[in-house]
Order: structure tokens, then C-alpha cells, then sequence
């Protein structure tokens, strides 16, 4: 009877909330198996209400409240570590500059690495060594 009188006072959004979250809990209790698993789904099910209903954990029935919270910590870990991700290594250097540092190795066969680097640099190219050795003209030396 006291829960008839309360749910007449209920927010209708709220009820609906929770008619929705026990009758997933029952969808997975009626699965074939003998001990029923909860799926990925499932598990994002309850993550999401966790931080917007406020009387979420009332109505869970088939884990614990702890363990949900631990659902939606995973998932915040997961979101992050996906946003944070970069590319790795060093950025791609243009094909203007790459053509740039060939030619410039191939016209002064005497620059080395770090000569050609600075160069660069009064142009008003910023390239790190390694990118430029990497990229010079490779000259064969006669045996």
C-alpha cells in the first residue's frame, strides 16, 4: 500500500525510469542459461543511468551498486585514453621541404647534416637534424 501512495507522487519521468531499468533486469534474467551474464551492453545500461537518475540504486536488483560504479569508471578510463591518444613520432615533413633537402645535398655535396639544417633555418624552415639526414642525397664513394 506505501508503495502505491508513493507512486502516485512520483515524477512521471522518473517511474518511467524505473520501469525501464527492472525490466532489463528481468530481460537478462530470462535468458536460456542457468547463471545469466550480463553483456557489454548491459553494462553501459547501467553506467549511463548511474549518473543521471538519483534513484538508481533503489531499483538494481541483479549486481551491486559498487560494481556499477566501477563500470562507469572503466568507461571513463577507456573515453580518455582515446581521446588522449596521438599520432606517434615526429610530424611528416612537407614534400616542398623534402624536395628542398635533396636538392640542396645534391648541389652542395659538401654540407653536412647539420650545415643543411641551418640553412633551413634562415629560410625560415625549422627541421630537426635527424629529419634532414635522414632525407639528404646520398653520394657513393669511388673504390
Amino acid at each position: 500500500m506505501v508503495l502505491f501512495v508513493r507512486a502516485l507522487f512520483r515524477n512521471r519521468a522518473e517511474l518511467a525510469a524505473e520501469n525501464l531499468a527492472l525490466r532489463q533486469q528481468l530481460a537478462i534474467l530470462q535468458q536460456k542459461s542457468k547463471a545469466p551474464r550480463l553483456r557489454k551492453r548491459d553494462r553501459i545500461f547501467w553506467a549511463l543511468p548511474s549518473r543521471i537518475w538519483a534513484d538508481w540504486r533503489s531499483v538494481l536488483l541483479i549486481v551491486q551498486p559498487d560494481t556499477v560504479v566501477g563500470w562507469h569508471q572503466q568507461g571513463f578510463k577507456l573515453y580518455w585514453r582515446w581521446k588522449s591518444r596521438g599520432k606517434p613520432g615526429r610530424p611528416r615533413i612537407e614534400a616542398e621541404i623534402r624536395k628542398l633537402i635533396r636538392r640542396m645535398s645534391r648541389e652542395n655535396p659538401l654540407w653536412g647534416t647539420p650545415r643543411t639544417q641551418s640553412e633551413l633555418a634562415l629560410l625560415g624552415r625549422i627541421v630537426a637534424v635527424p629529419q634532414v639526414g635522414g632525407l639528404r642525397h646520398r653520394y657513393r664513394r669511388a673504390a
